[in-house]
């Protein structure tokens, strides 16, 4: 039986988007998504399973292996990736598909080796979790009764034949075979498979198998429409030229009309024509005045037009298509200047600083990844004054929701395909296979307005010049056949693939990149890539000092990081017990993917940076308040540098399992320090203070695309809010510019102190805004060499909608507030934020308690309360 992959032209459906009207007449669709029942292929107990789903949380649902996520259990489920599973279901078809002429069998994904049997025929032998198949079916089904039976094969015993083949070693630095039973054999770069199922230094090894998406009977006569293609070719506020592609499958020659209208728009175009039997292509031009056009998160609004095609045939509607269109003019401006060349994202003809993080999959087990899950995830990127976000290339092509919930909010995409940190061994058939997974996603995500770039694959590139790689591969004689199989598919088939099905996108080979397939990305140690993005990880690898993000050069930060553990209240989910609660312990080092080198970095920079620790929940405490420190310190630099450097993107979002990682958002949804720094650092309007050679200098970072005028308040006060020095002035800020606002000689600003004992606090008020005021403190000195003040911290509460408002004050400058009650089911609208003595701040706590339990549990802390009486400088410093 032949079949292909199509593009998915049924959305998540989700009240979270902007809704699509139900198919025409002429195509009924039926879910396949009841009576699913899976074993194991060697037992003969079949068990209940859901759909969509994996083996994995098919076996937790019947109780047949516990969480791996709790404690130690991950160790013992890595039996289930060495075994071939099989899940059948029973299905009648419903009447409104059954009696149509022609019906396909619509399998939107399978992880991953997958053969698929309809009543005992084999009807399809899968290969791909990435890919979508589609098999007409119309002959093989019965009205009642057909048997759908799927065999998984083991991805591990597939793909270890491949390995044992190999003429000469892989690099696949972050599969975890060894916990998995299977020594050095990394057999993750085989499979088209998410690469962090096999682990990576956040993750856990958890190679799933299963319908990791939904299943559908798709029935139809006459004529499908195949899918729609919205290509921008001339856009800004007077009009919008927009040359539309619909692709129609028809089962009969015959006169097809296309109907195009847009929600919000008085225009409706036609075009009528001949189709013949099997694939048909109609275009025709569209025009759209005066359009109101789509925005990035915090440049205006995310406007979407609901775009319907409509083919009709015999006067009768034959199938309609409903995409949520974001008009819009994107480019990445790639243009030599004297430093080099710049590299930036152009929206509607505006340059725009992207601000933002890396995002990983929300979970190793993906169906489990609810609606709510992901809007809270896209919200949280939002809510934190980010526009864009990067899909980082060893996870997954992310579901439809996804990019429509970023689309609606205005977080643009920064789009990897699915490959990171390894070589990947070629064959014609593995060529294939990728070339067609990588047309089914870019013909399913290339309409959305928030895609603004496809790259190659994460890290690569650097791997070769900078990792070992290509004195490794010389020294073996392979060199130039493991070039030929990177350039084969990162420099020819997929920007193939892009020109030809995305023709107005931007193509990037690698991350990071500098322009040149046979050069380094970095030239040197400071103007570390004057030509492309970096990846900057001499804070954190290196040891290099938290102050050195002040040096570091580049056009566009699209990784750089900083390790912590989650709060307290979190762990107590993963590791609840006391013996635990170490974090050289057993539990806590097996949800610590980087190793205790990654624990030791911890300590040595919390030793460097501040004073140690008194117990484990204040480690947590200090570690977070370092983390949100370390990258702040980044943002702020990386935006002060504008024009020169033009994004900046942190590692990372989010997590997919609780763990010790480098993420702002840990894998309950909580928030960490960073995530707090971050939304403040993001702001469009930035006060950034710095003492650069001996000067006190306060820049102004503005992303507004209009002049802002207002008030600045530069102040420098002792511990104890005694004002030595205050300056007042009405500033301009220049539009998306960067600017020194302020100046002056560190020394004239101490008021007779010592750089140790004062805090700088700068604050502007815009004009004609209610005193709205957006404020920053710095401190000239490391907080290990500052004796913070011993702080008397008052709360008061009152409800207030679904939680309550909590004003705080300080007698003393108090650094770092952390304020928490029991549990995870809260947040905290601000957290781990400075008090400045008498100056009081409200926050707003979302909870379900009562007011008497919400005052007993509130707890606040600074950080003189979390260090020990252990002296300041660490042993050896």
């Amino acid at each position: 039986m032949r079949y292909k992959t199509i593009a998915s032209a049924l959305a998540l459906a989700s009240a979270l988007v902007v809704a699509v009207p139900a198919m025409a007449d002429g195509v009924s669709e039926q879910n396949i998504d009841s009576g699913w029942t899976f074993k194991q292929v060697r037992g003969n107990n079949w068990y209940p399973a859901t759909v969509p789903g994996v083996v994995h949380t098919d076996l937790m649902d019947n109780g047949i292996i516990e969480d791996p996520f709790y404690r130690l259990n991950e160790r013992g489920v890595q039996w289930v990736d060495k075994e071939d599973w099989e899940y059948k279901t029973t299905l009648d078809v419903a009447p409104n598909v059954f009696d149509k002429d022609n019906i396909d069998l619509d399998f939107k994904g399978l992880d991953t080796y997958a053969d698929v049997y309809l009543n005992d025929s084999c009807i399809l032998k899968a290969n791909n979790m990435f890919r979508e198949w589609l098999i007409p079916v119309k002959g093989l089904l019965k009205r009642d009764g057909n048997e759908l039976r799927i065999y998984f094969h083991s991805p591990i015993k597939m793909d270890i034949p491949n390995f044992d083949a190999l003429k000469h070693p892989i690099e696949a630095g972050n599969d975890q075979s060894e916990n998995g039973g299977v020594f050095d054999k990394k057999v993750s770069v085989f499979a088209r498979k998410a690469g962090y199922h096999y682990g990576w230094d956040w993750g856990p090894r958890l190679v799933t198998s299963g319908i990791w998406r939904p299943a559908y009977l798709i029935g139809w006569n006459d004529a499908r429409i195949d899918n729609v293609q919205y290509i921008q070719e001339k856009v800004n506020a007077k009009r919008a030229e927009i040359k539309t592609r619909v692709e129609i499958i028809a089962d009969k020659e015959g006169e097809a009309t296309l109907t195009l209208k847009a929600g919000g728009i008085r225009e409706t175009w036609t075009k009528t024509a001949h189709v013949k039997k099997g694939k048909n292509l109609i275009e025709t031009d569209l025009v759209v005045r005066n359009p109101k056009l789509w925005w990035s998160n915090g440049l205006g609004e995310a406007h979407l037009y609901p775009f319907t095609a409509t083919v009709t045939m015999d006067g009768k509607v034959a199938d309609a298509d409903t995409t949520n269109i974001g008009i819009r003019s994107l480019r990445v401006v790639r243009d030599k200047d004297k430093d080099g060349t710049t590299f930036y994202f152009e929206l509607n003809g505006k340059p725009v600083f992207a601000k933002g993080a890396n995002y990983i999959p929300q979970d190793n087990f993906l169906p489990r990844v609810t609606p709510e899950r992901y809007e809270k995830t896209i919200l949280d990127a939002v809510n934190a004054n980010m526009n864009m976000l990067r899909v980082w290339g060893g996870g997954i092509y992310e579901n439809d929701l996804f990019y429509d919930l970023c689309d609606r909010y205005g977080i643009l995409v920064w789009q990897d395909f699915m490959f990171a940190c390894s070589t990947y061994p070629m064959t014609p058939e593995r060529l294939e296979n990728i070339r067609q997974e990588a047309i089914d996603n870019v013909v399913r995500l290339r309409n959305h307005p928030c895609i603004a770039i496809w790259c190659g694959n994460n890290e690569n590139h650097t791997a070769w010049f900078n990792w070992g790689w290509m004195q490794k591969y010389e020294k073996l004689g392979v060199l130039e056949e493991m070039r030929k199989d990177d350039k084969e598919l990162f420099h020819k088939l997929l920007p193939e693939v892009v020109k030809e099905y995305d023709p107005t996108a931007f193509y990037l080979p690698s991350s990071p990149y500098g322009g040149d397939p046979d050069a380094k990305c970095e030239s040197g140690k400071e103007n570390w890539n004057p030509n492309g993005d970096a990846h900057y990880w001499g804070v954190w690898h290196a040891k290099d000092s938290i102050a050195n993000y002040n040096k570091i050069r580049a056009r566009f930060f699209s990784e750089y990081g900083f390790q912590s553990f989650p709060e307290y209240q979190s762990i107590l989910k993963y590791a609840p017990e006391e013996r635990d609660h170490d974090i050289y312990s057993e539990v806590m080092m097996a949800h610590q993917r980087a190793g205790s080198h990654a624990n030791g970095l911890i300590e040595w920079y919390l030793l460097n940076e501040y004073r140690k620790p008194k117990d484990f929940p204040n480690f947590l405490y200090m570690g977070q308040l370092l983390q949100g420190d370390a990258i702040k310190t980044a943002i702020e630099a990386h935006r002060r540098m504008m024009p020169y450097n033009m994004g900046t993107l942190f590692w990372q979002h989010n997590d997919c399992w609780p763990v010790a990682s480098w993420s702002s958002r840990d894998y309950y949804g909580r928030w960490k320090a960073q995530h707090y720094f971050a939304k403040k650092a993001f702001r469009d309007i930035l006060v950034s203070p710095i003492a650069e050679d001996g000067i006190l200098n306060i820049y102004i970072v503005s992303d507004r695309l209009q002049a802002t005028k207002g008030l600045l308040d530069v102040r420098v006060m002792d511990l104890k809010g005694n004002v030595l020095f205050e300056q007042k002035k009405n500033v301009t800020l220049p539009a998306n510019t960067s600017k020194i606002q302020f100046s002056a000689p560190v020394e004239s600003v101490l008021g007779g102190k010592k750089t140790n004992e004062v805090v700088v606090n700068a604050r502007f008020t815009e004009n004609g805004k209610d005193g709205e005021v957006i404020t920053n403190n710095y401190f000239f000195d490391r907080y290990k060499d500052i004796d913070f003040p011993k702080a008397d911290i008052q709360m008061t509460s009152v409800p207030s909608g679904d939680g309550y408002d909590v004003t705080v004050s300080s007698d003393v400058f108090a650094r770092g507030v952390f304020l928490s009650i029991d549990g995870i089911d809260n947040f905290f609208s601000d957290n781990y934020f400075d008090l400045l003595p008498g100056e009081p701040v409200t926050i707003h706590v979302t909870t379900r308690l009562d007011k008497a339990s919400f005052d007993k549990q509130l707890r606040s802390e600074s950080i003189v309360d979390a260090i020990s009486i252990y002296p300041k400088q660490p042993s050896g410093q």
